[in-house]
């Protein structure tokens, strides 16, 4: 496993020319695949004072960047993994986070195995499963929503952190 760091500067184009975003974006790269297997944002110092971080395994590249901006634009502090493995070896190092996101994209024992994991290593953090319409609810998550678009699920990640 290889991670990088990477802090680029961003223009807006409604905000005058002087002022700059920075974005400091940290990846770790699984070597063998060549493929990335977590994303964060790192915030400036000081940002992070009060935002909740969302932890979040999905089992789908496009789904992930789809819900990890969603989560960055409701004022959450993101880092996204792809797969339980890859979740496994991010948690490994000590990490804080105040919410875990299981994806819908797998088999039901491979979100089922995540979410035991999970419960046994994090057992004050909350798990929101997000489930297809054909999905069983996995019973030890502590929230289940049904994907139908962002509002259900964000709602209960906003109620589950406040």
């Amino acid at each position: 496993m290889a991670a990088f760091c990477s802090r680029f500067r961003e223009r807006s184009s409604q905000a005058p020319r002087t002022r700059e975003r920075t974005t400091n974006e940290c990846f770790a790269i699984y070597t063998p695949t060549r493929q990335i297997v977590a994303l964060l944002n790192i915030a400036q110092a000081g940002q992070l004072r009060g935002k909740r971080v969302v932890f979040q395994i999905a089992y789908d590249e496009h789904r992930l960047a789809t819900r990890t901006e969603l989560l960055r634009q409701n004022g959450y502090q993101v880092v996204s993994v792809v797969g339980n493995e890859a979740a496994k070896t991010v948690l490994g190092s000590p990490q804080h986070s105040d919410l875990f996101i299981v994806g819908h994209a797998a088999p039901e024992q491979t979100r089922r195995e995540m979410v035991d994991w999970l419960k046994v290593r994090y057992p004050r953090v909350k798990i929101l499963a997000l489930n297809s319409a054909d999905d069983r609810q996995l019973a030890d998550a502590d929230y289940n929503a049904i994907l139908n678009g962002p509002d259900e699920w964000l709602s209960i990640v906003t109620a589950a952190l406040c």
